[in-house]
């Protein structure tokens, strides 16, 4: 795993809602660069294995959703669930869920993930290469914290889910702004 301590340059392909196109899929292709999303921002990012999957889906994206005013609340500019998904499926996920407060993003072809050192090889489950289950705090575009689960490595019998959760995040949140202020 490469000791990354900014986020990497990238080119994320997206998907916006445009209503000039009308019909029943009103989204158009918008390029997003690292420094846009990310640049002079306080960004929280988790980034998890798959959209549908099941832990993914009943238990960390929803809790960052439910706890997303109170991360905010710490300092926080936007909270961003990542996933190496295109943008249509990333798209159906969140509206499945009733995801509405945070921003969805694609990492479609895994060159964020991949740049970050936490692509693994999930060809074992089917899933092919995908991110590794993990969340960080970026303030524009250094990472300030990161929450790595346990047992990085290809082919991983298990989905260890422990540190990346919201509530733990939110903790740290918590205790660095207070930190801050003494």
């Amino acid at each position: 795993m490469v000791a990354v301590t900014k986020v990497p340059n990238v080119v994320f392909k997206t998907r916006v809602r445009d209503e000039s196109i009308g019909g029943a899929n009103p989204f158009r292709w918008q390029d997003r660069t690292t420094q846009e999303i990310f640049g002079g921002k306080r960004i929280v990012l988790l980034a998890l294995p798959g959209a549908f999957t099941p832990t993914c889906s009943s238990t960390h994206l929803p809790r960052y959703e439910e706890l997303y005013d109170e991360i905010k609340a710490q300092g926080v500019d936007e909270v961003i669930c990542l996933s190496v998904n295109d943008a249509f499926v990333m798209f159906q996920w969140a509206k499945n869920l009733g995801i509405n407060k945070m921003f969805i993003l694609p990492d479609g072809n895994g060159e964020f993930t991949r740049k970050m050192g936490m692509l693994v090889d999930k060809s074992n489950l089917g899933f092919g290469m995908r991110s590794w289950r993990y969340a960080m705090v970026i303030d524009d575009c250094k990472i300030e914290k990161i929450f790595i689960e346990e047992g990085h490595e290809d082919n991983c019998t298990t989905d260890p889910f422990e540190v990346s959760d919201a509530d733990t995040m939110l903790a740290y949140l918590k205790s660095a702004r207070v930190g801050a202020a003494v």
